[in-house]
């Protein structure tokens, strides 16, 4: 794969886009990995946190990683029962 020579939060299509240096781009749409991964508002909150401070880390997460292990990990869900 080529270089990655940017990437950025489309907040029009709401897609992180991944340009790489041959042309080449990959598109991930935050609402349907959101829809698909996270289960509260606290998991939805920390991939929301992740794709406007660090939308690189996001894009590796999700290509490379386990996001579903990654937000159960970090969230802390105590229900109020």
């Amino acid at each position: 794969m080529a270089p990655l020579f940017s990437c950025e939060f489309d907040m029009d299509t709401v897609c992180i886009e991944l340009k790489f240096a041959d042309g080449s781009m990959i598109s991930i749409d935050c609402t349907a990995v959101e829809d698909e991964i996270a289960k509260n508002m606290y998991q939805r909150s920390e991939l929301d946190y992740l794709v406007y401070n660090d939308p690189v880390g996001y894009a590796n997460l999700i290509l490379n990683g386990d996001p579903e292990k990654y937000v159960i990990n970090v969230t802390d869900y105590i229900p109020l029962d």
